[in-house]
């Protein structure tokens, strides 16, 4: 089955419920987010996982302009979970639910990685996490690279940048 909701991607369910999207652009080219979308992504992916909703495995197919393909898989639990999310909130249909699902995934990947982030988000709220607001702001502008996820120098500088600009 496959069905066609943005001209940029298209979407293929197999018999198991596995999930194919073909995008017709390079993980880089998505457009950016608002913040505002970014946390109810958040927010939707911490509600989805409280609840055990972990989502159906996932390929996303990127085509470049040279007819090359980037394929990101998306079979690990927690991903399956977060994306879902997304989906059942924002849609995976189009550019921009598939920009914000990739903005979420490339934030808590390198929130798991880089100790050097720990000072912008806090656990301490009842199981949920507080993030600084100049992170989910960079995090929602900032360019993915060609594997979907950010580049962690290029984000350390968009913070920094971020914040010495609200000191000013």
């Amino acid at each position: 089955m496959v069905r066609v909701m943005d001209a940029a991607i298209s979407v293929c369910a197999d018999t198991e419920g596995a999930i194919t999207y073909h995008v017709d652009r390079a993980p880089e080219r998505l457009p950016v987010v608002t913040r505002r979308d970014l946390l109810a992504a958040w927010t939707a992916a911490h509600d989805a996982a409280d609840a055990a909703r972990w989502g159906a495995p996932r390929a996303v197919r990127f085509r470049r302009k040279d007819g090359q393909e980037t394929v990101i898989a998306i079979s690990d639990a927690d991903a399956r979970c977060w994306a879902g999310a997304v989906d059942a909130t924002m849609g995976l249909d189009h550019l921009y639910g598939m920009a914000l699902c990739f903005r979420l995934l490339a934030l808590i990947e390198l929130m798991a990685r880089a100790r050097w982030l720990r000072g912008y988000y806090d656990f301490g709220r009842a199981g949920g996490v507080e993030l600084h607001p100049a992170l989910v702001a960079a995090a929602a502008r900032q360019p993915l690279g060609t594997d979907g996820r950010f580049d962690e120098r290029a984000l350390k500088a968009a913070l920094g940048q971020r914040l010495a600009g609200a000191r000013a």
